[in-house]
């Protein structure tokens, strides 16, 4: 057993000695060849140390060569710089030499130019002088003074200008009217041609006619209480005289008139008259009227192919059948202007459907329902701005009489289209005190004209002939006086149509043989 543990104890001894001997053999041999190694990557470190320092040799030698060829590219650009600055520096001192030469024969010519001036002067003073003595000699042998015949050769020229530019004047205005007025007559024959219109005198007064003088007796009433209904229903006074089979309805309103005349003639025809039976018809006959009335305007529009008018606007164009206007019925005015206007606006490239509306309502202002203190224009330009129409049919119908600017092109072919419908030869009468004062204002007119001795307005006013002495005009100051009456006239008169100024100047050479 003793030598049992002593084996294993030596046993032990001799692993655990192997052990110890084999671990320094090992580490010995790991410290060799980690010397190695360390000797082998100090060498490979010197050898990559050598390999960069080259590298980055070669780089340095690169680097420095190109900037040895920028710093030279540098040097030739400087060059060239101061050789460009020398070059224009030389420039620039040629230059500099040649603006003081330049100076130098300026500051001389300067010196020559007073020496010069100084005797301009000197000769100017002379001539002066020698001005004076001669405008004093011609004042001595003229006996007028300088301001004297120069205003006098001031007023010759003036005159003379004058009198050539009113020549001229003529002839531009002559000349004009031939192309304007071949144009104007052209348009407005075509639509005078184009537009045929009905005549009808209106008065304000109505005959009635009866089969017998019998039936005036009926019509007046006991103790004439009939004819006092009639005239208290209808406003209408009934004149009853020695006038056979008829009697007359007097009143200025043609619609009362027309309700009496109607009534009257139911009344006769009936034979029951009385005040209860006249106050029945009358009242029936106002309404058949105003269906009337309503009925025409429908049909005038329907006519004219103007549509989408305000019903307000319609009736009063119905009742212009029973307005007239210097004798001439106003519908049938109206009618006639508005197809003048539609034919003259179709000519001009105008809207023809709108100038016939415009021409339609032109004198709608004389058919109030009301009669307020303004012109019919004015009125019925209000009136259909009120029922909306267009802003041109406003202002042509506004415009119509000048009351107001014409805005619209439509304003002058209504202004136009209404003096052809109411010129037209027996389309007006007018009042003969009326007519005979414009006669009278014409001459007055021209005869305020110095040189004027006669002057006779012929051809119903529409021809003024002016007759003036041959010492006191002449031929040009003849031609002045025709175109400065007719502006006048112009300017001052309202007329239909167009007056024609003729002034005549006449010589005679008179001598006897004894």
């Amino acid at each position: 057993m003793t030598e049992i543990i002593f084996y294993s104890v030596f046993l032990l001894g001799g692993v655990g000695l192997g052990f110890f001997i084999a671990t320094i053999i090992v580490r010995k041999a790991l410290e060799k060849k980690s010397i190695h190694l360390i000797t082998e990557a100090e060498e490979k470190g010197e050898v990559i140390k050598k390999e960069k320092m080259l590298q980055a040799k070669e780089k340095f030698l690169q680097l420095k060569s190109e900037h040895e060829k920028y710093i030279q590219g540098k040097n030739s650009a400087i060059g060239k710089a101061e050789s460009r600055i020398k070059q224009k520096e030389t420039a620039l001192n040629q230059k500099l030499e040649d603006l003081n030469k330049k100076n130098a024969e300026v500051k001389a010519i300067r010196a020559n130019l007073s020496q010069q001036l100084e005797i301009v002067m000197n000769k100017e003073e002379s001539l002066d002088k020698m001005v004076n003595q001669q405008v004093q000699q011609l004042e001595a042998l003229s006996g007028l003074s300088a301001q004297e015949a120069k205003d006098i050769l001031i007023e010759t020229v003036k005159d003379e200008a004058k009198a050539n530019a009113m020549v001229y004047v003529n002839d531009i205005i002559e000349e004009a009217k031939l192309s304007a007025d071949a144009e104007a007559k052209k348009i407005v024959i075509e639509s005078i041609q184009r537009t045929a219109a009905e005549h009808a005198i209106e008065n304000s007064v109505s005959v009635f006619p009866l089969e017998s003088d019998e039936v005036k007796g009926r019509i007046i009433g006991r103790e004439g209480r009939n004819i006092r209904a009639l005239e208290s229903l209808t406003g209408i006074e009934i004149i009853i005289d020695d006038s056979p089979d008829a009697i007359i309805l007097s009143g200025f309103d043609p619609v009362r008139r027309e309700v009496a005349r109607l009534a009257l003639h139911k009344l006769v025809t009936d034979g029951r008259i009385h005040p209860a039976r006249i106050e029945e018809v009358v009242n029936k006959t106002k309404k058949h009227l105003e269906k009337d009335i309503l009925e025409t305007g429908k049909r005038t529009l329907i006519d004219l192919g103007i549509h989408n008018m305000h019903p307000e606007l319609m009736r009063m164009v119905g009742r212009m059948k029973y307005r007239s206007s210097y004798g001439q019925n106003l519908l049938q005015h109206s009618r006639e202007v508005a197809n003048l206007c539609a034919t003259m606006a179709s000519e001009l490239g105008l809207d023809p459907k709108k100038a016939k509306r415009a021409g339609l309502l032109h004198d709608i202002g004389k058919v109030p329902d009301n009669e307020p203190e303004l012109p019919h224009a004015l009125l019925g330009g209000k009136l259909a701005e009120k029922f909306k129409e267009s802003a041109d049919v406003v202002n042509a119908i506004a415009a119509h009489h000048d009351e107001i600017e014409m805005t619209s092109l439509l304003s002058p072919i209504v202004q136009v289209c209404d003096a052809i419908s109411g010129a037209r030869p027996g389309a007006r009468r007018e009042v003969v005190e009326a007519y005979i004062q414009r006669l009278k204002k014409l001459e007055s007119m021209a005869r305020e004209y110095d040189g004027v001795v006669k002057t006779y307005a012929i051809q119903a006013g529409r021809e003024l002939r002016v007759i003036v002495g041959a010492e006191q005009i002449d031929d040009a100051k003849a031609a002045e006086l025709s175109y400065d009456l007719s502006k006048k006239i112009q300017d001052e008169m309202k007329y239909p149509g167009q007056i024609k100024i003729t002034v005549i100047r006449e010589t005679r050479a008179i001598s006897y043989a004894k």
